[in-house]
């Protein structure tokens, strides 16, 4: 039986009844509050130490680096998930906010319900964003190591062996599963089973064969590949 391990928030907010009473809320709704920073510069050493799946991050901070300066680097170095928490809904200010991708903002005062929501859901797209990230990962590994064959390819004429870039001559299918993720099987296509093993219509041999005790042509096959051929000699006159 899994038992689902109750998500982390992390606290980033400088007024301490307003953090006390967050952290209150996340507890009361089954979160576990994985730290309490005051400054941007806090907010990232507890980012990168305590791992947390969520931050709520308000945006005015005291000192030189202010929440949002702080949940961009947070969201490009960790790839954490931020809600802000704001009592200022000038659109100038939200705008500068927008260039950090927070998941949600929240204006204070705000309710349990609201916060409980837009954590549910700045919980579920980060999920989401990370499952995109790995099957993106793994298409793009997947294409790297895929082998294509392209451009001219020497080829003979008689026994169709083909001529590597290093100037061996290999049989085509070695030279495919060489460049290739492709495995080879071997088989008679009907053309040959035809030409080569079937009985014609008297029960004799195929054209040019030998009846065996089966009744079934034994036409010898093409010589193999790369096979050196003796020129066919002349007849005798007359014969």
């Amino acid at each position: 039986m899994n038992v689902e391990v109750p998500s982390r928030i992390l606290v980033v907010e400088d007024e301490a009844i307003v953090a006390a009473d967050i952290q209150d809320r996340l507890e009361t709704l089954g979160y576990t509050v994985a730290g309490w920073g005051t400054t941007g510069a806090e907010a990232l050493d507890l980012a990168r130490s305590s791992n947390p799946d969520l931050i709520l991050m308000d945006i005015m901070l005291k000192g030189p680096m202010n929440g949002i300066q702080a949940a961009h680097i947070v969201r490009t170095e960790l790839g954490l998930p931020v809600i802000f928490l704001t009592a200022n809904s000038d659109e100038a200010v939200l705008e500068k906010a927008k260039i950090s991708e927070p998941f949600a903002y929240l204006l204070k005062p705000f309710e349990e319900r609201q916060l409980r929501t837009n954590i549910e859901m700045a919980l579920y797209k980060s999920r989401m964003e990370r499952e995109r990230e790995r099957l993106t990962r793994e298409l793009q590994e997947a294409v790297n190591t895929i082998k294509t064959l392209s451009g001219l390819l020497p080829i003979c004429a008689w026994c169709k062996s083909v001529r590597d870039d290093s100037g061996y001559w290999m049989r085509v299918e070695q030279y495919v599963e060489q460049h290739s993720h492709a495995t080879f099987s071997h088989s008679v296509c009907p053309d040959c089973a035809s030409r080569y093993f079937e009985p014609n219509a008297e029960g004799g041999a195929a054209s040019g064969g030998e009846v065996t005790p089966t009744g079934v042509s034994a036409v010898q096959p093409p010589p193999p590949a790369g096979a050196l051929i003796a020129p066919r000699q002349p007849r005798p006159p007359g014969s």
